[in-house]
């Protein structure tokens, strides 16, 4: 009965066009597509589009189509599928008749000890990946897990993506493992790289499943270890006079103040404001803040004639 009914959605399904999904050229590098990959997420993430259903979609596309072109192997073989697809179209062929057999994995195998199939990733975390995507790639390792050995307790790896802010206070998801919901705390201070263990999280009760953080860009702040730098326009008046400002910190408004003189360019470190160091409580980066003047566009007849003075001495 699933080999019939895995052959039925074969022949109805149509190809998907990772590289336009995902808005690279064909040729694009490692590194380009890794750039676009960081922009689109970061538009389309469902923290930024709450309630929006297209955003939603458009996200788990663009996760799908990152996770076959990031990845050499699987993009070799989308390639070579691609190459094969486009000649029969030239011929006059429609999606009704193509022989995706040809191409499909053995998704519903899983290999002596190490290999973890599609199905149950799928089943994992809510079917994020496309009848397309589990056909041509369901057989193969993904990116997202873990290979255990045979000695080992078998793991499965899930990347999360969680926003600077959700970094900085710490947050929560919420998972769906077969029946199980497993609500997963990320504690304050994970960075990109950070592994949250689940012990018993994974199918069944007994694999663990490791969430692995990614700490999505932020067009406030730049993320270095656990300090921070943000950028700050100061009038000409303020930086030649001094006075006090209001600077925004991931736990709230701050005054700082303007020496008289200060200078384009100038940092300002503020102790402790930045990120949260992992595990280690009031411990905290820094953050710096790098003034930038905003010189005048337009100054009114009395403005000109003192700078005038100004620059006569």
């Amino acid at each position: 009965m699933t080999e019939v009914w895995l052959r039925f959605t074969i022949k109805l399904m149509d190809y998907k066009d990772y590289y336009k999904i995902l808005g690279v050229d064909r040729k694009a590098t490692p590194e380009e597509i890794k750039k676009t990959f960081r922009k689109q997420a970061m538009k389309y993430h469902p923290d930024r589009n709450k309630g929006n259903k297209e955003a939603e979609e458009k996200f788990k596309d663009i996760n799908e189509a990152n996770e076959v072109l990031s990845d050499p192997q699987k993009r070799a073989r989308y390639d070579q599928l691609g190459a094969s697809y486009s000649d029969w179209q030239t011929q006059g062929g429609n999606t009704g008749n193509f022989n995706w057999n040809d191409w499909a994995t053995a998704s519903g195998q899983r290999s002596q000890g190490s290999q973890v199939d599609m199905g149950d990733l799928n089943d994992l975390f809510g079917g994020g990946f496309s009848d397309f995507f589990s056909t041509i790639f369901g057989g193969m390792p993904q990116s997202s897990r873990r290979q255990p050995r045979a000695s080992q307790r078998q793991s499965y790896q899930q990347r999360v993506e969680v926003t600077l802010n959700e970094a900085y206070q710490g947050t929560t998801r919420l998972f769906q493992v077969e029946k199980r919901r497993i609500e997963v705390k990320i504690p304050a201070g994970a960075k990109t790289g950070t592994k949250v263990r689940v012990a018993g999280g994974g199918p069944g009760g007994n694999s663990d499943l490791y969430l692995v953080v990614e700490v999505l860009p932020d067009n406030r702040f730049s993320l270095d270890g656990q300090d921070l730098t943000t950028e700050l326009k100061l009038d000409l008046y303020t930086a030649v006079l001094g006075g006090s400002l209001k600077v925004s910190t991931l736990s709230g408004d701050v005054n700082l103040t303007i020496p008289a003189g200060t200078q384009p360019g100038q940092l300002f470190r503020l102790v402790g404001k930045g990120m949260p160091v992992l595990r280690q409580p009031n411990t905290f980066g820094n953050l710096y803040v790098r003034v930038k003047v905003e010189l005048p566009k337009t100054l009114t007849s009395t403005q000109r004639e003192m700078f005038e003075k100004l620059r006569k001495g």
